[in-house]
């Protein structure tokens, strides 16, 4: 089993910064594949920082140049810092994990945390 555990929302300011984190436990072979989806009510959940591919993210054009994934090894953490927000980064975000084996794939999610972006 994976146990994930999201931190770190809030209500910020546009222009404003929040970090977030996930925490990982259990099961988990490694840190490097986890992710981070944001949501808003009534759409489908969206990308905003994949795992690395060739030794790069490549985030979701609404958040690059503002967001950045970072790993700490150590405690098993996965933050997301998120500079310059905006209104329209108003979302739940979520950490993810999965992972495939010979018996099909396997999703893991956070609980979620809720960030506001408003004046």
């Amino acid at each position: 089993q994976v146990q994930l555990v999201e931190s770190g929302g809030g209500l910020v300011q546009p222009g404003g910064s929040l970090r977030l984190s996930c925490a990982a436990s259990g099961s988990i072979a490694s840190i490097y594949a986890i992710d981070w989806y944001r949501q808003v009510p009534g759409k489908q959940r969206v990308l905003v920082a994949p795992i690395p591919s060739g030794g790069s993210t490549n985030y979701a054009d609404s958040v690059k140049g503002r967001f950045t994934i970072s790993r700490d090894n150590a405690n098993n953490t996965v933050h997301l810092q998120m500079n310059s927000l905006k209104p329209e980064d108003t979302a739940v975000y979520y950490c993810h994990y999965w992972y495939t084996t010979w018996r099909g794939r396997y999703d893991y999610w956070g609980q979620g945390t809720q960030v506001t972006v408003s004046s």
